[in-house]
């Protein structure tokens, strides 16, 4: 409490006459907690959302077993229904399908197939709720169906109304009896028979939930069982691990860089409050003198940094939880990624996110005010009140700056943390603080490279010596602006690389003319495909030169991560066919060849030269496969797998494709072509075409829309680097009037000492901003090499964008001249008589 009555009195005077100076410091605060607890609040509540869907769909079993790929053979439920220890058993069938209603409208759709007497004892939320007048036989009736709120809202119906639900290139009419509670994206819940008839799985399962009889574990029940090679056992944490899984890494990504504007908003602190130090020094002495100590004075201006600190941190708090809920509102959580899709969540806070974001914020300013507070522990109170004390500047050797960026080249090279890159951000850390801790030196060196033998003008020394003598000043007013800009040209750096290397994969893998699907997503590859007399007919069309045909299966490889895809294509020349990423091995004779993207390498450790056993025939064993290379795949990030479209139908016996490439010939018109396609098909409506242009501009703007976050934190970051700036060379300035005062004394005009103030803000700004150039391509080869494959599995090309990194480095350097010019205008208003004569 003494402090803060000490800080009342000393510091409230000064916060009253520059309240911008630590308002901004401030506002910096607020902007990091805000960004960072609003992507907190946000996943989490969009994570909730889906997890409590997910689980109200899979009930409270003790063991779910799940088919690898596709289903497998329904006597395996009745064989675990008579099985000791199972106290229930639910088998069912889950599909992702479109459907429409009756205005034609076409969504994705989560059709699950269930037995209505059996599965709502294991999932209450699947009970089905029978509208008043229906017959309770409708429940197993083939053509009839219940829906979730969402899915009656979305598709516009309601009880006895039709919905149909596509099945390949023709659709099935279903009537709505029903509605059940489970929330969260569409959902549909028909009898598990319909099912299986109307999507050709007679005989077949892909799910079966266990409840067992009490004190009876699975390893016992497992001992008398003999499950076929296809079936995966999953438990409820695996589930929940599985879910996090899907979006973690995104989360962990946006989160870092939620904390750019916090990192950069204790350089922020760093640079007020050590002016402010300064400015006040004849004051600290003062106090000293009069019998305030050297803990005293550190606790106070550390008392300073907190109310900084706090004042930001709840200030941060209530505007992340106002821009949580505008994105849940207008975005529906997704952040950019597509991770929850269907899903629309409410804001739910959390008192103990909202602590730990809120301590970030008061350990941000503390440590911006740490080095301030040193300084005035280590004032010499009558030394400094004739102003003959010893110097309160702390300088780091620059071994210290050297070590530290030692420090980050070996943290980049060390293994990620449970699938985190945690030790490169503490390697982008160790850089960047290197590379602060390094601007005297570079300052100085670049004040001795300037040649001053022809020009031997007065201002042009005065700002040279000044460069060369005072480089602590230039690392209290230039911190910001490199910290700011080093993340910012890293970030600029990293998402051009990225999207430089998406573009030249999108011409690697779109080489035909014309594209062909009915599934507008993968999961619903099942139940919207083509038939193989579909893709016959068409191959006869004239005008095709060639066809290439597509099929992607999911395969669910390991309990506690998301599915893998099985992309059965054409692989007569792998090299030109697929974008690899090393050396591509021989086959080996009698094996199937496969190629994994880099995700199953990293995930899987699955590398050319290994055997990867992979389910392709329903009922059998895996069937060992000869990995031949590595390539790369930017749309699925758990995940794929490839492998020769013919070897997979004579092995599978599976004939349905998903999407077909079209050749066409020379003088071809798309439009005829397509014309004729959709003649050959059932219902013109499920076919859609695409050309490589419109796929490409369509997949550029997804990216953009997914790193327009990015883009956003980077420009937060450079407007509070830019702030810095402003508030450091104002105060310095201000608090250097007694020395223009001599030299107005001396015979410098105003307009000289405009300039040499100009001159200094251009030295001290442009070595800011080459550091912060530097700094920022070696932090964007630890984020695109490091970072990047850590935690998406993709690696790309470093491609710096030039032009915007200079045009970056050259405004930051015009913007601290500027501020500089702007700050030595106030100063110089002052008469420099009085000026000087405050020293009397």
């Amino acid at each position: 409490m003494s402090c803060l009555r000490w800080w009342a009195r000393w510091s409230w005077p000064q916060w009253r006459h520059h309240p911008w100076r630590h308002g901004m410091a401030a506002v910096a605060v607020m902007l990091g907690v805000a960004l960072a607890f609003a992507v907190h609040l946000i996943h989490e509540s969009a994570l909730s959302e889906f997890s409590a869907a997910v689980r109200s769909i899979q009930g409270e079993p003790d063991v779910e077993l799940r088919a690898v790929r596709g289903g497998f053979e329904e006597s395996v439920y009745e064989t675990l229904v008579h099985l000791p220890g199972v106290a229930r058993a639910s088998a069912a069938i889950e599909l992702s399908a479109h459907a429409r209603d009756r205005h034609g409208r076409r969504m994705e759709l989560r059709l699950i197939g269930l037995d209505p007497l059996v599965a709502p004892e294991l999932a209450p939320a699947l009970a089905v709720q029978l509208a008043d007048g229906v017959d309770r036989l409708a429940l197993l009736a083939p053509d009839s169906l219940s829906l979730n709120a969402r899915a009656r809202e979305a598709l516009g119906v309601s009880i006895g109304d039709s919905v149909e639900i596509q099945s390949g290139l023709n659709w099935r009419r279903y009537t709505v009896v029903g509605e059940i509670a489970a929330p969260g994206p569409p959902l549909a819940v028909a009898d598990i028979a319909a099912v299986q008839w109307h999507f050709g799985l007679l005989g077949r399962l892909n799910r079966i939930d266990l409840r067992l009889q009490p004190g009876v574990t699975w390893d016992l029940v497992r001992s008398k069982l003999d499950l076929p090679p296809d079936i995966l056992v999953h438990t409820p944490e695996q589930a929940s691990q599985r879910l996090s899984n899907v979006s973690r890494a995104y989360r962990v990504n946006l989160t870092v860089l939620a904390l750019v504007a916090l990192f950069t908003g204790a350089f922020l602190v760093f640079s007020v409050m050590s002016l402010s130090v300064a400015q006040r020094v004849p004051q600290l002495a003062l106090l000293g003198v009069l019998g305030l100590d050297a803990g005293q004075r550190l606790r106070l201006v550390l008392t300073e940094a907190a109310v900084l600190g706090g004042l930001g941190s709840v200030l941060g708090l209530a505007l992340g939880t106002a821009l949580a809920q505008g994105a849940l509102t207008w975005l529906a959580g997704d952040l950019g990624g597509g991770f929850f899709p269907g899903v629309a969540p409410r804001l739910r806070w959390s008192t103990p996110a909202a602590l730990v974001y809120a301590s970030l914020g008061m350990a941000a300013a503390l440590i911006g005010g740490w080095r301030p507070a040193r300084l005035a522990q280590r004032l010499a109170p009558a030394e400094a009140l004739k102003g003959l004390g010893p110097s309160t500047r702390m300088h780091a050797h620059p071994l210290v700056g050297l070590g530290l960026l030692a420090l980050g080249a070996l943290l980049a090279l060390l293994p990620p943390v449970d699938g985190l890159p945690l030790m490169a951000y503490l390697a982008v850390a160790a850089v960047l603080m290197g590379g602060i801790v390094c601007i005297p030196t570079v300052i100085r060196a670049l004040a001795l490279a300037v040649p001053t033998g022809r020009w031997r003008h007065p201002g042009l020394l005065l700002v040279l010596r000044r460069a060369h003598h005072q480089g602590h000043a230039a690392t209290v007013a230039v911190a910001g602006v490199v910290a700011s800009l080093s993340l910012a040209v890293a970030l600029t750096t990293m998402v051009a690389s990225f999207r430089a290397s998406v573009s030249d994969w999108l011409d690697a893998v779109l080489p035909a003319d014309l594209y062909v699907r009915t599934a507008v997503s993968a999961a619903a590859a099942d139940t919207a495909f083509l038939e193989p007399d579909f893709v016959a007919a068409v191959r006869r069309l004239p005008g095709i030169r060639q066809l290439d045909t597509l099929r992607v299966l999911r395969l669910q490889l390991d309990p506690a991560r998301p599915p893998v895809a099985l992309i059965a294509r054409p692989l007569s020349e792998p090299v030109p066919a697929l974008p690899l990423t090393g050396a591509l091995l021989p086959p080996r004779p009698g094996m199937v060849s496969s190629y994994v993207s880099e995700a199953i390498v990293a995930l899987y450790d699955m590398r050319p030269g290994q055997v990867l056993a992979l389910p392709l025939i329903d009922g059998q064993a895996p069937l060992p496969t000869w990995v031949r290379g590595v390539w790369r795949d930017y749309a699925r990030q758990h995940g794929s797998v490839v492998i020769d479209g013919a070897e997979f139908q004579r092995i599978s016996g599976d004939a349905r494709v998903n999407d077909l490439a079209l050749w066409l010939e020379d003088g071809a018109s798309v439009a005829e072509v397509q014309a004729a396609i959709r003649r050959l098909a059932p219902d013109p409506s499920l076919i859609e075409f695409a050309q490589p242009h419109e796929i490409r501009a369509a997949s550029l703007r997804i990216f953009d829309r997914s790193f327009a976050v990015t883009s956003w934190l980077q420009t937060v970051a450079i407007v509070i680097g830019l702030s810095g700036v402003a508030a450091s060379f104002s105060a310095q300035v201000l608090a250097r009037r007694k020395e223009f005062g001599v030299l107005r004394h001396l015979g410098f005009t105003r307009r000289q000492v405009l300039g040499i103030v100009a001159g200094e803000g251009l030295v001290w700004s442009g070595a800011g901003a080459l550091l912060g150039l530097a700094l920022g391509l070696a932090v964007s080869v630890i984020l695109v090499y490091v970072v990047n494959p850590q935690s998406f599995h993709w690696t790309m090309e470093l491609q710096p964008p030039w032009e915007r990194l200079l045009m970056l480095a050259a405004a930051m350097t015009a913007a601290g001249a500027l501020t500089a010019a702007l700050s030595g205008q106030a100063a110089t208003r002052h008469d420099a008589v009085l000026a000087v004569k405050e020293d009397w």
